[in-house]
């Protein structure tokens, strides 16, 4: 008579925390101990198919693998991204919009569940299953995450709603060919030679010295990246201010963008869509804001469509985690000695993904504190959209004036 709960003790205690080869010969040597009716005995423990324990029983007396094999050569199933061409981009497109993540650094987490994604895959035509996507997810930078507390202020009631109506906005517009930038300014950096975080290699016994106090330098003062990211292209500019961060600059930047990148890339364009902060000076309540981009619809001939992150959702612009992120990790533990380093450090910037940065230094100096008049709002060419009109608007190029004969 088998005796199960011996084969079921010695299982759960030592079988089923082996690696698969070791399992299955686990599994194939409790049969032949077990004499006639083992194979269905050990069956019903395990959940291996008879198949697979016959298997076993076969390597039971072949030759060893090959030291750290699993499985003979060319042995289990293809992997799903082999069969399915389009299913890492289609998981990518459908885990985005619900993306949450830490702005300084390369990871990110989902707010969907497996199942959920594994369903909206499935709509689109591919097979797969939650267990699968959950192996996926982490090929693409995702993980699970634990709760963690961080004050963003008031949640908006609208906040989602918002992030969909951006992902829908930015699909339609990059369908049609028409660029799509997320732009934003990075945290003020001191010039000079301070501490900044992180490592970097050295050799041993020798770190880099930098200065005790991070007392700000009267000649190099700070510098101000304002960054444009095109979200299609995985390319980023970043204008580095020596002045104020004001929305005279930031518009300015993105000028300079679409100079140096954007024409290259987009010959046709006929609009640009903007994604950006709440707040800062590219704000949704700033009036220059919409005065500077006016005045770039009107020199470059382009519809301005802009969509602002609700409040307390700034960490939530493509930039900051797929730019800025980037740049950080590339200056660190590296002190900003001097301007022309900051700009050589961006530039210098790359990723796995083909993350390509440009960077150019901004010598003009930026007014603080313009007023903009109700007569100037008044003369804007603005179309406010039908959803939440103070965070989603388009600005279009206004007509010239005739040019008088004679």
């Amino acid at each position: 008579m088998i005796d199960t709960q011996a084969i079921r003790r010695r299982w759960n205690d030592v079988g089923s925390k082996l690696d698969e080869r070791r399992r299955r010969l686990f599994a194939a040597g409790e049969v032949r101990a077990a004499g006639r009716g083992g194979l269905e005995a050990v069956a019903k423990i395990t959940g291996y198919a008879r198949s697979t324990l016959g298997r076993g029983l076969k390597q039971l007396d072949g030759g060893p693998f090959p030291p750290g094999r699993v499985r003979q050569a060319g042995g289990g199933r293809r992997s799903l991204v082999s069969e399915d061409a389009t299913l890492i981009d289609d998981l990518r497109r459908v885990v985005e919009p619900a993306t949450l993540g830490d702005p300084m650094r390369p990871l990110l987490w989902v707010s969907k569940s497996h199942d959920k994604l594994a369903a909206a895959l499935c709509e689109m035509g591919h097979k797969i299953s939650a267990v699968s996507v959950k192996r996926l997810l982490p090929t693409l930078g995702y993980s699970r995450q634990t709760n963690r507390k961080a004050d963003e202020g008031s949640k908006h009631p609208d906040r989602d709603a918002q992030f969909e109506h951006i992902n829908a906005k930015v699909v339609e517009r990059q369908a049609a060919g028409q660029p799509v930038i997320s732009v934003d300014t990075k945290k003020k950096e001191l010039v000079g030679n301070y501490k900044n975080g992180g490592s970097d290699y050295r050799p041993k016994g020798d770190p880099r010295r930098v200065k005790a106090h991070d007392f700000e330098d009267k000649e190099l003062g700070k510098v101000v990246p304002y960054g444009v990211y095109d979200v299609a292209a995985n390319t980023g500019f970043v204008s580095v201010g020596i002045n104020a961060d004001t929305a005279e600059f930031a518009v300015a930047a993105v000028r300079r963008w679409l100079d140096q990148m954007g024409r290259e890339r987009y010959p046709n364009a006929r609009e640009l869509t903007i994604t950006a902060d709440g707040g800062g000076s590219n704000g949704s309540r700033v009036r220059l804001w919409k005065i500077e981009l006016q005045k770039f619809a009107d020199a470059t001939g382009l519809i301005v469509h802009v969509h602002h992150y609700p409040p307390g959702t700034s960490k939530w612009n493509k930039i900051e985690h797929r730019l800025f992120c980037h740049i950080t990790q590339t200056w660190r533990g590296r002190p900003l000695t001097d301007r022309l380093a900051v700009v050589e450090l961006i530039a210098a910037t790359t990723t796995k993904t083909g993350l390509r940065v440009e960077s150019a230094l901004d010598t003009r100096s930026y007014e603080k504190g313009i007023k903009v008049s109700n007569a100037e709002m008044q003369a804007l060419d603005i179309t406010a959209d039908l959803f939440h009109p103070e965070w989603n608007y388009t600005i279009r190029p206004r007509p010239r004036p005739a040019k008088r004969s004679g």
